[in-house]
């Protein structure tokens, strides 16, 4: 072996040995592993959980993250949630459960939207006494470790196992809820996910794809108050022609002695020469720099501008137009948390009926939430006003039908109903109504 070859042979044992050195933690352990049940479309495990861990700390400490989870709540589920149903048991059931104090909806709608914006996952567990009566809990995603699914459907599971703990060394996982054979005495889980890559079973933080943005809006500000607080400082610069180093410093030192005040008069001779030394911010490039950052997290939020306090436009109606894509993800969101609060209730509602054979079997209900914005309810019903005098004289003329000019109204009204069913329910009231006028005839 030359000598080359032994230091080549040399330097590569000194790295393995460096590597083998190294202490492995649960962050560099698992690295680049996922598990069996895990789908190749979902972050590692490691992964997932550092964007939970910053998701939760920028919520926390910084003012526009917490500012958009907000606004999404707000909007979502702001004006609160009422549900319809025309079966009385079970409405009055399912208000006993809304209102419940250890269960408490009214108020806990706003921390599972908080939640599943802040995390993409809503983990719900739900527990029923002997009675019939359910509990529900927000467990959260950071504690979820697996999702066991079936192995013909990812998008079916079967049981969650949660993470380890010092009380619970090896937790037994929780089942899913499962129709068919559920077992009311046992608690079980639902989950639900938002922005899902299609083959995931995870979902994906609103802040997610904002995070490394706004750390860096953050420490551009940050660096910009700091330099701000100093901006005022200056200092003294004395300019003179000394005899020696030890003159130079004679003077420097009186003048640490007894430095100048703000505001006062300093008299020097032609041989001494003063100068400021302060420094030079540049603001104008500054404010650009942080405008930048800042249309970056408002384009990922889906939020303009005008909504995290910064006035893009003075013109009033260059914002509300600004605001229309950001009422339709707004729509969005609530169409699916209503959707989500239905299904829950409808998990409640079958348990319940194990033991109440009064609202057993499938019962009719919706979840209505309010409006996202008042502006379109206002230009719809102008539209309506508008159009149901032409409507009605395309009916006179008999160019459209009962079912289509009732279609049409409702249509620029913005709700979708289904006219034929509602022409036969209005002839059949009226038609019991006639038959009440005959069988109380006036003067009777």
């Amino acid at each position: 072996m030359g000598i080359f070859d032994r230091i080549i042979d040399k330097n590569v044992n000194r790295l393995v040995n460096e590597r083998l050195a190294v202490i492995e933690s649960e962050n560099t352990f698992l690295v680049g592993t996922r598990s069996n049940s895990q789908s190749e479309r979902d972050r590692y495990t490691y992964d997932r959980s550092e964007i939970l861990e910053q998701s939760l700390e920028a919520w926390r400490t910084n003012p526009l993250a917490r500012r958009i989870v907000e606004l999404t709540s707000q909007y979502v589920v702001g004006g609160g949630l009422t549900i319809n149903c025309k079966h009385d048991q079970a409405a009055a059931f399912m208000d006993e459960f809304w209102n419940h104090r250890l269960n408490r909806m009214p108020v806990r709608v706003f921390e599972m939207c908080d939640e599943l914006t802040r995390t993409g996952n809503l983990f719900v567990l739900i527990s029923t006494d002997p009675a019939g009566m359910s509990y529900l809990r927000v467990i959260p995603a950071s504690d979820i470790e697996e999702i066991q699914s079936r192995e013909n459907d990812i998008e079916q599971p079967v049981a969650f196992k949660l993470k380890a703990s010092l009380d619970d060394l090896n937790p037994q996982p929780v089942p899913a809820y499962d129709p068919q054979g559920d077992n009311p005495q046992q608690p079980v889980m639902l989950h639900y996910a938002i922005n899902r890559p299609a083959g995931a079973q995870w979902g994906e933080p609103d802040l997610a794809p904002l995070l490394r943005w706004l750390s860096r809006y953050s420490n551009w500000l940050e660096d910009r108050a700091r330099l701000n607080r100093y901006r005022n400082s200056f200092l003294f610069v004395v300019q003179a022609k000394f005899a020696s180093e030890a003159q130079r410093k004679a003077r420097q030192t009186a003048l640490n002695a007894n430095p100048p005040k703000p505001g006062s008069i300093l008299v020097a001779d032609e041989n001494e020469t003063w100068k400021v030394l302060s420094p030079r911010l540049e603001s104008g490039d500054a404010e650009k720099d942080g405008l930048a950052l800042k249309k970056m997290i408002s384009a990922g939020a889906g939020i303009p501008l005008h909504f995290l306090a910064e006035p893009e436009s003075a013109t009033r109606t260059t914002a509300e137009a600004a605001g229309g894509p950001t009422y339709r993800r707004f729509e969005q969101r609530q169409e699916y948390f209503l959707w989500m609060v239905k299904d829950i209730l409808a998990v409640v509602l079958a348990r319940r009926g194990t033991v109440d054979g009064r609202v057993k079997g499938k019962i009719e209900f919706n979840v209505t939430g309010a409006d996202i914005s008042s502006n379109d309810n206002g230009a719809l019903s102008q539209a309506a006003y508008y159009m149901i005098s032409i409507l009605d004289d395309l009916r006179d003329r008999q160019l459209i039908t009962n079912d289509e000019f009732l279609r049409l109204i409702y249509r620029f009204f913005g709700e979708t109903v289904d006219a034929d069913d509602m022409l036969q329910r209005a002839a059949k009231e009226n038609s019991d109504q006639g038959t009440n006028l005959k069988c109380h005839p006036e003067g009777a």
